[in-house]
């Protein structure tokens, strides 16, 4: 079974790949002949893969082609959507990835089990996958996402339920200012670089440049090498533990606000912006600011809670929050404060009425004036 679920991961790469190149051929045939009608699209895509199909490819599951070409479609439609937190051009996919996988919408629940689609032609045993929790599951089984990462499998089931329990009103509201390393809100802080995530991250770095320095010394021939091989896989281990920390406190922070609060305040930051200074783009990468807008939006439509997002544009850090002065010019507070009046980053002074309060707190208060 091992090895089918490895030629469909291999499969539904090359899907995706030629499903990209074909996307590339016709949107570059359609400029050349400024004929908006020859514009690439899924279903033509999808068409001329299936009209150019291989015989090897009739003995693997046709709906990995059709999902892979879906997603291939709602890739080029995020595309044209800068606000996506993963924003992009779709990008061929490469067999060396440490991350692999497929999809399926014919697998089912059975028995408290996971019985995947059997491919045609399979003559060994095909047995259900046995997992925990499976018979307190409730809801029709979407598209299975199954996928191979550091020698072993993983699946994400999607449930669909007619209706989501509804969460009580508290009639509370709060507002929230995202920073590297914690967010703010009305009831305190919450950390999102812990102490034991940051040494995971050390870790990391140290395997990194092992294997930096192991290429450097034998070139390609270092990842032919057993301990080559060894450590990344410790290094991909602490990958996926760096990141079950953070969507952890990412998932458990979201449920807190739309458990105790019934409208709440976020900014709308230029996350790709941000990051192209080399000062803070680690720690915004690792903050998860686009993360955390995605979950916190699609738990607020679950639960019937209002998210405003504050305009780009507004100034919720030079604004004093007491008396509604803008601080301009040299005024501004940066991310090393004022060095025209030697305040510290945590500092916020108000040069027009004197209120001295700490920077996260009075974004906080700015933002909370909005509701």
């Amino acid at each position: 079974m091992k090895k089918v679920l490895d030629e469909l991961c291999d499969y539904r790469r090359y899907c995706w790949n030629q499903g990209l190149a074909t996307w590339n051929e016709m949107y570059d045939a359609s400029v050349i002949l400024a004929d908006k009608k020859q514009r690439p699209n899924e279903r033509k895509v999808r068409d001329e893969l299936v009209a150019n199909k291989a015989d090897w490819q009739y003995q693997l599951s046709a709906r990995c082609l059709q999902l892979a070409i879906s997603d291939l479609g709602k890739a080029w439609k995020n595309f044209f959507n800068k606000a996506q937190p993963d924003w992009g051009k779709p990008r061929f996919k490469s067999k060396k990835a440490p991350r692999q996988g497929f999809k399926t919408d014919r697998a089912k629940l059975v028995n408290g089990c996971l019985r995947l689609d059997k491919p045609r032609g399979i003559a060994e045993k095909w047995s259900d996958i046995k997992f925990k929790g499976a018979k307190d599951l409730a809801g029709e089984l979407k598209v299975v996402s199954i996928y191979r990462e550091n020698g072993q499998y993983w699946a994400s089931l999607p449930l669909e339920v007619m209706t989501v329990p509804s969460k009580p009103k508290t009639g509370a509201k709060t507002a929230v200012d995202v920073n590297v390393g914690h967010l703010n809100y009305t009831d305190g802080e919450i950390n999102t670089l812990p102490s034991h995530l940051q040494k995971l991250y050390k870790r990391i770095k140290h395997y990194q440049r092992v294997l930096a320095r192991k290429r450097k010394v034998n070139g390609k021939q270092a990842t032919q090498s057993n301990n080559y091989a060894k450590t990344r896989a410790k290094l991909q281990r602490d990958y996926r533990r760096a990141a079950n920390i953070q969507h952890d406190l990412m998932q458990k922070f979201t449920t807190r606000l739309v458990n105790d609060y019934d409208q709440i305040v976020i900014e709308d930051l230029a996350v790709k912006k941000m990051q192209m200074s080399h000062v803070a783009s680690k720690g915004l990468q690792r903050s998860m600011f686009g993360y955390f807008r995605q979950v916190l939006s699609y738990k607020c439509d679950w639960y019937g809670k209002a998210l405003l997002v504050a305009d780009r544009f507004y100034p919720s850090t030079q604004r004093c929050s007491a008396c509604g002065h803008i601080k301009q010019g040299d005024d501004k507070v940066t991310l090393a404060g004022n060095k025209k009046h030697h305040t510290k980053h945590e500092e916020y002074i108000c040069y027009e009425c004197g209120v001295v309060m700490d920077r996260d707190e009075n974004a906080v208060a700015n933002l909370l004036a909005l509701i």
